[in-house]
């Protein structure tokens, strides 16, 4: 019977441990290795507050980690298959045994957007990626596309401008949603250019991926762009399968959370990137984070019957 069992291991899920083991409460982080941290497509973090110089995403996790184990959070490598309610507690199934707890913290995380484009399935691996730091090194020299306007995708094009001989950014509005310093950065590239107010259609090739063809939502112009590398960047569906009918989740399938990070059932708590926050940064992750590690703390005081009154 553990106090807590945190669901993910990306920032959210570690901060969670780190702060309910300080809390003295019996924790146990489950980690799929499946659903690896969002953040480990990125090539660096150099927004999160302490380190002015930036730090890797394998690094920042690497330390969470560490912290949360100093202070005694135990670590499992399973997939969680189901939730079950029994009684004042919890019960956990996963693809190795079952576990018992008073409370969950869900930390689950979310995995890339499809587009849902003919191509897109056919290709993947073989040109269609969803990773720029997994895969650039394979598009040195050669001309890529890249889908998406958020930070992510500029953030993913400035690292494929290290490699590509030429980019083309395809974003269906006619400017961007990223954050300033990063769209500075980005018209400064010599080999990009980009199409605004036009969406991917097809992605066509032999073997593997050779050219694709757009069109302009405005005129419903099509065009065809040659290239050997299609990157797709647009957004995110989070990892809750296992959740349905379990809590409340929104429409596109984002655990609903209050301000205390409370799901509509007592005893689940959630947050990162699996929740309907509006901002979804590390910095962000790290705060509910905190939060739901207190709010369970609450409850399971609550439970016992030793909260403080």
């Amino acid at each position: 019977m553990y106090d807590v069992i945190i669901i993910g291991s990306g920032p959210a899920g570690l901060v969670s441990a780190m702060y309910t083991a300080r809390l003295r409460l019996k924790s146990l982080v489950l980690q799929d290795l499946n659903l690896p941290s969002q953040i480990l497509f990125t090539e660096k973090i150099e927004n999160f507050p302490g380190f002015p110089e930036s730090i890797t995403p394998a690094e920042l996790l690497d330390r969470f980690k560490k912290q949360a184990q100093n202070f005694g959070a135990s670590f499992s490598k399973e997939k969680v298959i189901k939730i079950e309610k029994e009684k004042n507690f919890w019960k956990i199934k996963t693809d190795k045994g079952n576990y018992q707890t008073i409370s969950i913290i869900v930390a689950s995380g979310a995995h890339p957007k499809r587009l849902k484009v003919e191509g897109e399935d056919e290709f993947l691996g073989r040109g269609v990626s969803f990773c720029a730091v997994c895969d650039a090194p394979f598009f040195k020299n050669k001309e890529i596309v890249v889908v998406g306007g958020g930070d992510t995708a500029v953030e993913e094009t400035l690292y494929l401008a290290k490699f590509a001989k030429k980019i083309t950014l395809i974003h269906r509005r006619s400017s961007l949603r990223a954050t300033k310093i990063l769209q500075e950065r980005l018209f400064s590239l010599p080999q990009l250019k980009i199409e605004w107010n036009s969406v991917l259609k097809k992605i066509e090739g032999k073997d593997r991926v050779e050219k694709v063809k757009i069109v302009n939502i405005q005129t419903q112009e099509e065009k065809e762009i040659a290239c050997q590398g299609v990157f797709i960047f647009v957004g995110i569906v989070p990892n809750t399968e296992f959740l349905k009918d379990i809590v409340a989740l929104d429409e596109n399938g984002f655990v609903i959370v209050d301000k205390k990070m409370k799901t509509d059932q007592e005893g689940i708590f959630a947050c990162g990137d699996c929740t309907d926050i509006s901002l979804r940064q590390v910095v962000v992750a790290s705060g509910c984070a905190a939060i739901a590690s207190i709010s369970a703390k609450e409850y399971i005081e609550k439970v016992k019957g030793i909260e403080y009154k």
